[in-house]
């Protein structure tokens, strides 16, 4: 296709066209907020920005925008409080269901069901939301604090996620992903990259958690086949809450005290990143446990590349099954980087790492294995491989539209 002088005038016209219409919606806080933010949601035009003002927006209902092209701007994540404390339903906060939707600088609290989702929304933007269960870890708290699902193109950018009983962050079954610069604190996985595609998870800080980082490839889901994910330049501190998450839930069998999980996904990367005080363990590599149905389904970490990281302290006080009789018999602390060991003849998991530290492998003989039959050995590996490079969908030019 060639595209003439005349073919750029017009959509450059087009464009001018729709930039002239957008308009904003000022939307105040107080009385009847309900019903005056839904509505402003509804009518909105692509190009439109709904202004919510300061103050507290007291709500008892979830909010839903389908309108592509939209951005949701408060004044700043503690000036603008969406408040679902008296929420009637068991639904999301806020749900977006459009594409090219950018939601910033407001805040959202006490949500009965996730605080806010977007689902089949591609180039969504999350810039400096504050999702918030003023009450602390409960297990009635919502599960998930920003929740992105099946999108091509998310960027999260300074936001920050307190006290949710799954994942304060969590992006699934999507791709071209970049979760940057947040802090995330007092849930059961600070951030989860599960069943997606070229991810970049850099420069946050995750603390207080069960789990810091957790990046999952999981069966009998729309879509499987995660992998080319990059944990790099991430502050990993202290992540020693106990796990609140619901029974049944995946992320309830996460030990109290990790930093980094990978479980059975394909082409990780670790690196430059802090990981400081983890009890537990720092870097926690493992197949999936649980049956499954699915026979295309690889329940084994695959290509997990472990860089320089820096780590000081952590694995002086193992969670896990098992965990005590570990130290007893290797000492305290445990090793930085702990491998199930399981592993087939044709699907050699073992990470590699680039600096030829030790890796304690429990020498499990299968998935499902218990720490009964566990047989392990400290290796200590002499691969060295190159360095993973950045996801090439790594959605460049979101980041442009997400800063003021």
């Amino acid at each position: 296709m060639r595209i003439t002088a005349p073919l750029i005038a017009a959509v450059s016209a087009l464009a001018l066209a729709a930039s002239a219409h957008a308009k904003t919606l000022d939307v105040p806080a107080g009385d009847g907020a309900q019903a005056r933010l839904q509505e402003a949601l509804i009518v909105a035009e692509p190009g439109d920005v709904v202004q919510l003002g300061a103050g507290r927006f007291v709500l008892s209902d979830g909010l839903s925008l389908d309108v592509r092209g939209v951005t949701v701007r408060g004044a700043g994540m503690d000036a603008t409080v969406l408040d679902f404390s008296g929420q009637k339903g068991a639904g999301e906060g806020l749900l977006v269901t459009a594409h090219d939707v950018t939601l910033r600088d407001f805040a959202v609290e006490n949500t009965k069901g996730d605080g806010i989702k977007s689902k089949g929304a591609n180039n969504i933007v999350y810039y400096r939301l504050r999702v918030t269960w003023t009450g602390g870890p409960k297990e009635t708290n919502g599960a998930y604090g920003l929740y992105p699902v099946s999108s091509t193109g998310v960027l999260v950018d300074g936001c920050k996620v307190s006290g949710a009983s799954d994942a304060g962050i969590y992006v699934g079954q999507s791709k071209a992903i970049t979760v940057r610069y947040n802090y995330v604190e007092q849930s059961v996985a600070g951030i989860e990259i599960e069943n997606s595609r070229d991810a970049l998870v850099t420069g946050n800080l995750v603390t207080r958690n069960t789990g810091g980082i957790l990046v999952f490839d999981l069966p009998n889901l729309p879509v499987m086949g995660g992998g080319n994910t990059l944990i790099e330049n991430n502050l990993i501190v202290g992540n020693d809450t106990p796990n609140f998450a619901p029974k049944g839930n995946i992320v309830a069998s996460v030990p109290r005290g990790t930093g980094v999980m990978v479980m059975a996904n394909d082409g990780v990367g670790i690196r430059g990143n802090a990981l400081v005080d983890n009890p537990s363990v720092q870097i926690l590599v493992v197949a999936y446990p649980k049956p499954y149905e699915d026979k295309t389904y690889n329940p084994l970490p695959r290509n997990v590349t472990i860089g320089a990281n820096r780590i000081i302290g952590g694995g002086d006080d193992p969670q896990f099954p098992g965990g005590a009789e570990l130290a007893a018999a290797f000492g305290k602390p445990l090793p930085p980087v702990i491998w199930d060991g399981v592993a087939t003849p044709t699907s050699h998991s073992m990470p590699d790492l680039t600096e030829g530290g030790p890796v304690l492998s429990l020498g499990l003989p299968g998935p499902s294995a218990g720490m009964a039959a566990a047989r392990p050995d400290l290796i200590r590996s002499a691969a060295v491989v190159a360095a993973m490079p950045s996801p090439s969908g790594a959605p460049a030019a979101l980041n442009l539209r997400a800063r003021p």
